[in-house]
């Protein structure tokens, strides 16, 4: 745990009483704070109860006396509405804020502070952090994971020597850390997302756009600029002095990182200066994957790391989880495991990085449902519809997939594995 004396004996409001909230609460108590936690759930206050921490209908408090209220990242702060203890603190004067700004105060407290990465965008977030996480660690550095990504980011270890921090950050936590200051901030890329919370793209995007604005002084930016959004961000930040790390896999950039084939090469002037291969890393497939590398590689460099460490460090990533996971190989078949693919644009990323796919869909249909998918259908030998999107899935296939209805997944990766089997 990472106490927060920033704010010792003083009062402090806290709603949301989930994973983070928790940690949170935890972090402040252990810092003397005065804390009064509270959530809309009975359930989540009973546990907070149960841990012994101070709860307390906040509409109830005296709102002059608290210093901060801190939230929860899943509660809205600006968009659809302001949750009702935003407006009671903002009617007060009372700062809102997140566990990642608290976070930030400590590590501007510290003697010396500890190396601190930040990372965002829209897709590719958590392999990233994973990958920079696994490359320090590989360094030699005792890597501390969290954030938006694993543990909450003050149930972490505190700051020491060798210690540095690399924490995923969405968007709802960036928007409660005014303050956020990363030695390294990454922004991988940028599409329309939350805007159920943000309001527009302009503000999703602003708000995507401090973590990198704000690295420390002699800090270091990490911009991929393949979309429009973050090309202009990029392009701010070196007109502000700031010193900006461009990454492509659309394109060789005269300075930055590319993906040139299945090369990343790193340049310097328009003269490649140093050549990392990926073909056959197996858990870095596809061009998405590419550019989660280049932001890693840019920023293991700019925390310290030798090229020639990073590249070897890359090669034995094990990837993550349920994100193109590898699971096993039995005869020629290839398991892989993608089920956080939850929309078509995530699926695409895996379909696009083989062929001759047995393909299990399904689940919780989304807004537009595999419809955007149509150009790799050649690429699916068969697929196997499960959940509730079976119907909706199976009336877009049509004649131009194979397809059969197989209800449960246990019921699919039996069928899937025995027509892959039988296939040669």
């Amino acid at each position: 745990m990472i106490p927060v004396s920033s704010l010792h004996d003083r009062a402090v409001a806290l709603f949301g009483l989930g994973g983070s909230g928790l940690a949170t609460a935890r972090a402040l108590i252990a810092g003397g704070a005065r804390v009064t936690a509270w959530d809309d759930s009975p359930a989540s206050v009973e546990k907070a109860v149960a841990e012994g921490i101070p709860t307390g209908d906040l509409r109830t408090l005296d709102w002059s006396a608290i210093a901060a209220l801190v939230l929860a990242p899943g509660v809205p702060l600006t968009h659809p509405v302001p949750h009702w203890s935003v407006e009671l603190a903002r009617k007060a004067g009372v700062e809102v804020i997140g566990d990642i700004e608290l976070f930030c105060r400590e590590r501007r407290l510290a003697v010396r502070r500890p190396p601190f990465a930040a990372i965002t965008g829209t897709n590719g977030k958590s392999t990233t952090t994973a990958l920079l996480a696994h490359l320090m660690k590989v360094g030699g550095r005792d890597a501390q994971i969290g954030g938006n990504f694993g543990p909450a980011i003050l149930g972490l270890e505190p700051p020491k020597p060798g210690r540095v921090y690399v924490i995923e950050c969405s968007s709802y936590q960036i928007d409660l850390a005014p303050s956020l200051d990363p030695a390294v901030g990454i922004l991988l890329n940028l599409s329309p997302d939350h805007l159920d919370r943000h309001g527009t793209m302009e503000h999703y995007a602003a708000v995507k756009e401090r973590l990198v604005a704000q690295v420390e002084a002699g800090g270091t930016a990490v911009v991929g600029v393949d979309d429009d959004w973050s090309r202009a961000i990029a392009d701010r930040l070196e007109s502000a002095g700031k010193r900006v790390v461009r990454i492509s896999v659309r394109e060789v950039l005269a300075d930055g990182i590319s993906l040139a084939g299945t090369d990343l090469i790193v340049t310097e002037a328009g003269r490649t200066v140093f050549t990392l291969p990926l073909a056959g890393i197996g858990s870095l497939r596809g061009a998405h994957n590419a550019q989660n590398a280049a932001a890693a590689f840019a920023a293991a460099r700019a925390l310290g790391l030798a090229p020639e460490v990073i590249a070897t460090g890359i090669k034995s990533f094990p990837g993550l989880a349920h994100r193109m996971e590898q699971v096993r190989t039995i005869g020629n078949v290839l398991f892989v495991n993608d089920s956080k693919a939850t929309n078509a644009d995530a699926a695409e990323r895996a379909l696009v990085s083989f062929d001759d796919i047995f393909w299990i869909a399904g689940g919780k249909p989304k807004a537009g449902g595999i419809t955007p998918l149509a150009p790799y259908f050649p690429r699916v030998r068969k697929a196997y519809l499960i959940g509730e999107a079976t119907e909706e899935f199976a009336a877009t296939l049509g004649e131009a997939v194979a397809f059969e209805r197989s209800g449960t997944l246990d019921v699919a990766v039996a069928s899937a594995a025995r027509d892959a089997a039988a296939s040669g």
